[in-house]
C-alpha cells in the first residue's frame, strides 16, 4: 500500500485518532500544538495515510536554539495499533528530512511511545537514527496508576506509609482546593519559586506555565490544586486531563512546616478528581528505575510509587544527525546531563 503524508488540520480527526490509541499522552494532543504556537514555536501536524486510511499522526515542533535549530516530535508519532511502524517511520523520516533542510536544522529528534524492544531500536537505527544524549524532559519511564478500582481499593493498594500520610494530613487540618481560574497561576508560581530556589533546577517561566494552563483550561482539561495549612499554600500541582488520563505535569512544595504530609493528601484529591472526570489512569509522569539510588529524582520517584501503580517504559529518544554542528549540541547536552547526574 502506498504511504502518503499530508498536513492534518482538522481538530476532530486529530483528537479522535490520538484519543483512540494506547498509550495516552497529552504531548501529542491538539492543545499541545496550540500551546506551542502560543509560545512562539512553529508547528506542523502531519497525517500519514495508507490509501484512505489514517495510519499515524505526527506533531512536529520547529525548535529554534542558539546551538542549532531542530525538529522535535514529542511522544510521537502516534501509530494506529495494528500499523506497520517501519513503513510509516520511513515515509515520515523522508518528509522530515526535507522540512529540516528547508529550515536549516542540525537534527531531527523523535521521542516515541513505543516499548523499548530490540526490534523498535532496530527500526530507528536502520533509518539512520542514534540515541539522543537527553530525553527532553519527556519521561521514558512513567508511573501509571489504574483508576478503575474503587477508592477503598486504591487506598489499599498504596504503600502503608503513604496511606498513613494522607490520614495524618487530614487530622492535622490540611485542606485541598481546586481551581480552573488562570489568575491562580500566580499562587502556583509563588510556591514554584520556593521549590526551584531550594532544589536549584532550571524553571519554566511564569508566562510558559500560564500559557500551558490557559490553553488546556479552555477545554476544561487543566486544573490547579492547592494544599492549605494554617493560612499558607504549602503544596500545589498543575494537572492536565484528557478523556482517558490525568497527568501530573508541574508541582511545587514550600516545605515550610516540618513533618507535614500535605503532598500526599494533595495527590489523593487529584486522584479523586480524575476518577470523578471518568479518567481510567493517573499518569504520575516520570520516575527513575528503583536501583537509581543516586539520581536527583530518586526521592520524588519513591513518593510517586507509594500510591501504587506500574511502570510504563518507552524507547530512548532518537536523533537523526543532519549537520556536523550536531556534535556541539551533543557535547552541551551530555555535559548538562553529567552535571545534573541524570
Amino acid at each position: 500500500m502506498e504511504t502518503a503524508i499530508h498536513p492534518l488540520n482538522d481538530k476532530k480527526i486529530w483528537d479522535d485518532f490520538v484519543g483512540g490509541v494506547q498509550p495516552n499522552t497529552f504531548l501529542h494532543s491538539w492543545q499541545w500544538g496550540e500551546f506551542n504556537q502560543a509560545t512562539q514555536h512553529e508547528i506542523h501536524r502531519f497525517g500519514i495515510y495508507g490509501g484512505e486510511s489514517l495510519l499515524a499522526v505526527a506533531l512536529i515542533l520547529y525548535v529554534r536554539a542558539r546551538r542549532g535549530h531542530f525538529l522535535f516530535c514529542p511522544h510521537g508519532p502516534i501509530f494506529k495499533n495494528d500499523v506497520d511502524a517501519p513503513e510509516v517511520m520511513a515515509a515520515l523520516t523522508d518528509r522530515l528530512v526535507d522540512l529540516a533542510k528547508e529550515k536549516k536544522c542540525v537534527l531531527i529528534r523523535i521521542s516515541p511511545l513505543l516499548p523499548p524492544t530490540k526490534q523498535n531500536d532496530e527500526l530507528f537505527f536502520q533509518l539512520g537514527y542514534r540515541n539522543a544524549p537527553i530525553h527532553m524532559a519527556h519521561p521514558e519511564l512513567g508511573w501509571i496508576l489504574d483508576l478503575t478500582a474503587t477508592e477503598d481499593k486504591l487506598l489499599a493498594g498504596m504503600r502503608k506509609t503513604t496511606r498513613y500520610s494522607i490520614k495524618k494530613a487530614e487530622k492535622d487540618g490540611v485542606t485541598v482546593t481546586m481551581s480552573t481560574d488562570s489568575k491562580d497561576v500566580e499562587t502556583f508560581w509563588q510556591v514554584y519559586q520556593t521549590t526551584f530556589a531550594r532544589q536549584h533546577f532550571t524553571p519554566f517561566s511564569k508566562d510558559y506555565l500560564r500559557a500551558e494552563f490557559e490553553t488546556f483550561a479552555r477545554d476544561n482539561n487543566a486544573a490547579l490544586f492547592f494544599a492549605h495549612y494554617k493560612g499558607d499554600v504549602t503544596a500545589t500541582a498543575l494537572i492536565i486531563f484528557d478523556e482517558h488520563s490525568a497527568y501530573y505535569h508541574h508541582a511545587a512544595t514550600t516545605q515550610k512546616h516540618a513533618g507535614l504530609t500535605d503532598a500526599q493528601l494533595l495527590q489523593w484529591h487529584i486522584i479523586q478528581e480524575a476518577k470523578r472526570r471518568g479518567c481510567s489512569q493517573y499518569n504520575f509522569w516520570g520516575v527513575v528505575p528503583e536501583d537509581g539510588k543516586r539520581h536527583p529524582w530518586t526521592g520524588l520517584s519513591i513518593f510517586k510509587r507509594g500510591f501504587g501503580g506500574r511502570e510504563e517504559a518507552y524507547v530512548h529518544a532518537k536523533d537523526l544527525v543532519l549537520s556536523p554542528r550536531y556534535w556541539l549540541t551533543y557535547t552541551i547536552e551530555m555535559t548538562r546531563r553529567w552535571k545534573r547526574r541524570l
